[in-house]
C-alpha cells in the first residue's frame, strides 16, 4: 500500500489498536498513570484521625509549656478566673485545666530547662 515499509508497519498497529479500542481494551505504558494505576489505600477515618491526634499532641505540648513559663500558682490563677467569664469562658477553662499529659510535659520543661 505505501512505499515505505515502515509505515505499512505503522498503519497496521494503528489499525490494531483502533480493533482493540472498539473492544474496550486499553493500552497503558509501563511507568505511566492510568486506568489501572494503584489508589492510595487508607480508610477514610484513618485520614480523620491523624490530623485529631496531631491537634491534641500539639494541644497539651502547648498547655504543658504554658503551665513551664507561668508557673503553676499563676496558671490555675489564670483558669479560675477563665472559669469565672461568661460565655465560652468556662468552655475554655475546662480546656486549659491543667492534666496529666500537661503536666508532664511541664515536669519534662522543668527538667530540661532549670530556672
Amino acid at each position: 500500500m505505501w512505499v515505505d515499509p515502515n509505515l505499512n508497519d505503522f498503519y497496521s498497529r494503528v489499525s490494531r489498536i483502533e480493533k482493540s479500542h472498539a473492544k474496550g481494551y486499553g493500552f497503558e505504558a509501563t511507568g505511566t498513570l492510568g486506568r489501572k494505576a494503584p489508589s492510595k489505600s487508607g480508610s477514610r477515618a484513618i485520614k480523620l484521625v491523624k490530623p485529631v491526634i496531631l491537634a491534641l499532641v500539639l494541644g497539651v505540648g502547648l498547655k504543658g509549656t504554658i503551665h513551664y513559663y507561668v508557673g503553676p500558682q499563676t496558671y490555675e490563677s489564670r483558669v479560675s478566673a477563665l472559669a469565672a467569664g461568661t460565655g465560652f469562658d468556662p468552655v475554655g477553662a475546662w480546656l486549659m485545666q491543667a492534666d496529666p499529659a500537661s503536666l508532664y510535659v511541664s515536669s519534662q520543661l522543668q527538667t530540661l530547662l532549670p530556672r
